[in-house]
């Protein structure tokens, strides 16, 4: 019974390192757990902790069931984790050492001289699990530690008892074992133990030291060495496997909780980006998440709001201007029917679009939130309706365009007709023709002018000179200028180089300019003509010394119809305009009361020539 005793206390000892390795493995875990919890709030940022999606490698662990794996794994994905995982295998080594060394110290000889000693299960187990050269320095401190607890020390009795001959077949077999499944390796483990025990038998089988009585001790001590290994194998097996199948399972749990957190905030992100009022409520109608454009929305009602303050109320009340209440209603509905709906929503002066989907879950229908879009297109709207305006006034102006070309016909008949009745008539009545003519001739320069105005022709461009344009202008601007008793100044940029122009419109756009600086002097006005030479152009200067025009007026200038003077059409300047804009250039006006005017016309570089 003393010997059950003993063989049942040397098996609790040798299954030390089984019951041990999964609570190595709960300390360890809770400091790495700690340890990398500090680290991501210290970050501060998901994407940061990028690296551990690199632990997808740790599931090869299952299938090598090694030890020593996990940190040679790891330990090329990642670092911290490869430190902790080693520590795994140090504890594990620690646990198989203290328990070789308690092995050693209850050992005895409880079957008539035949040793009963563990020690080399540990051992056995450390070395096949990945820890080889743990194992062997165990070994070799086993070895050592032979004479202190035998009594007759024989070579071969070093060799028998203390397991060395099977070293080298554990060596061989440990790459095999990480590869086997559970129940083969239980069978390895068993057989290499029961071997390891067995050959100490072999002292008590050699000549001199058997006898008859011996004989049923030695059988006894075989099968209770069997029972011993087949129990401790499966432990350690089953003890170990479990543990580092919850590290694989934990270390995926950490890598998909850490994907999920890195993918929620790039989805995060994305939304901020959108410049969408984006509102995101779960199926009881709570809100879950909004992006930065709704919470600045929001915070035109709420300025002190945070998105936190915002995380799980209700839509309600109202927000930048339209009611979410009516959103809220939709919302509603989109949950419980499971579709889609858009609606322009217009609050006052605003007018949003408002969008509703719902999201289902993976697989089903069912319906476990709604994203909510709102987009403000108070201005698209407002130039949608511009641009009808526009198209309108467009149809407006074709139909006049052609109506006055049509008048155009019986005008010159009439005033034909008239030079012929004045040639005819009395000298008295001469001045009544020449009043009828002069303004038959205005209404039709009114026409031309809204017929130039009108059309939008592809204007034919070639390269010519601007200064050459300006010199064939010279003698008729002299010659107004002369009627009203003003002077001329011309200055030319002799770098300005040739254009691509069309000179028939060029030189109304000039005579307009100058006509209307001459109109707004009186006597000895100076008008002023320059060009120069810029990086965005050639720049047309036409500046004048009138009373210069008020900034209430600068507002109105192009504008179609408006004029200042008594028998202006308010023709002129839009023309001017529209000439520049097939050229591709712009016109300017700087001007001051009391000072005077200048107009700047700027034609582009492109295409000329120097």
């Amino acid at each position: 019974m003393d010997a059950v005793k003993e063989m049942v206390l040397q098996a609790l000892i040798a299954g030390l390192p089984a019951f041990l390795f999964p609570l190595i493995y709960e300390k360890y875990s809770l400091i790495r757990r700690t340890g990398s919890t500090g680290s991501i709030g210290s970050t501060g940022s998901i994407g940061s902790t990028g690296s551990i999606g690199s632990i997808g490698s740790i599931g090869s662990i299952g299938n090598t069931g090694s030890i020593g794996s996990i940190g040679s794994t790891v330990n090329t994905e990642n670092t911290e984790s490869a430190g902790l995982s080693s520590s795994y295998g140090a504890g594990f080594t620690a646990a198989c050492a203290l328990s070789m060394l308690l092995c050693v110290l209850f050992s005895g000889k409880p079957w008539h001289g035949i040793p009963l000693e563990l020690g080399n299960m540990p051992l056995i187990a450390l070395m096949l699990y990945g820890r080889l050269w743990g194992g062997l320095i165990l070994g070799v401190i086993h070895v050592s530690l032979f004479p202190l607890y035998t009594d007759n020390l024989t070579f071969t009795g070093w060799l028998t008892d203390t397991g060395v001959l099977i070293y080298p077949l554990i060596i061989g077999l440990s790459g095999r074992f990480i590869k086997l499944n559970r129940r083969n390796k239980i069978r390895m483990m068993t057989a290499l133990f029961a071997a390891g025990q067995i050959i100490t038998l072999t002292s008590a089988l050699q000549p001199g030291n058997m006898d008859g009585d011996h004989v049923p001790s030695v059988i006894g001590a075989a099968v209770l060495i069997i029972t011993a290994a087949a129990l401790l194998s499966s432990m350690y097996v089953y003890f170990v496997e479990k543990t580092i199948e919850r590290v694989r399972l934990t270390e995926q749990i950490t890598r998909l909780s850490h994907e999920c957190a890195r993918e929620a905030g790039k989805l995060q992100q994305i939304m901020d980006a959108a410049p969408l009022n984006i509102i995101i409520i779960d199926h009881q109608g709570s809100i879950v998440s909004v992006n930065d454009t709704f919470l600045q929305l929001y915070r035109n009602e709420v300025p002190s709001a945070t998105r936190d303050d915002l995380i799980g109320i209700r839509l309600s009340g109202e927000c930048g201007g339209f009611n979410i209440d009516v959103i809220a209603s939709r919302v509603k509905r989109t949950i419980e029917h499971n579709e889609k709906s858009t609606e322009l929503l217009q609050f006052q002066d605003k007018v949003f679009f408002t969008s509703t989907s719902p999201i289902t879950t993976n697989g089903t229908e069912e319906v476990c939130g709604v994203v909510i879009i709102v987009q403000d297109i108070t201005e698209l709207e407002t130039l949608r309706m511009e641009l009808n305006h526009v198209e309108r006034l467009s149809l407006v102006g074709q139909m006049a365009a052609g109506i006055t070309h049509e008048i155009r016909n019986p005008m010159a008949v009439v005033r034909g007709f008239l030079q012929l009745m004045r040639e005819k008539s009395p000298n008295d009545l001469d001045h009544y023709y020449r009043i009828v003519m002069e303004e038959l001739d205005r209404a039709n320069s009114i026409i031309n002018d809204f017929l130039a105005l009108a059309q939008n022709r592809i204007v034919t461009k070639e390269l010519c000179s601007l200064h050459r344009i300006i010199e064939e202008l010279t003698p008729l601007l002299w010659a107004d200028a002369n009627l009203r008793g003003q002077s001329i100044e011309i200055i030319m940029d002799e770098r300005v180089p040739l254009l691509y122009l069309n000179a028939k419109e060029v030189k109304q756009l000039i005579l307009n300019l100058a006509r209307n600086g001459m109109e707004a002097m009186g006597d000895k006005g100076l008008l002023m003509l320059n060009t120069k030479l810029e990086s965005e152009g050639v720049q047309l200067f036409v500046s004048d010394t009138g009373s210069g025009i008020s900034a209430m007026q600068r507002e109105k200038l192009f504008a179609p119809f408006y004029t200042t003077k008594m028998k202006g059409t308010g023709l002129g300047l839009p023309l001017c305009l529209s000439i520049m804009e097939r050229h591709g250039g712009k016109i300017t006006v700087h001007s001051e009361e009391g000072t005077g005017t200048t107009f700047i016309a700027v034609f582009p570089l492109n295409g000329s020539s120097s």
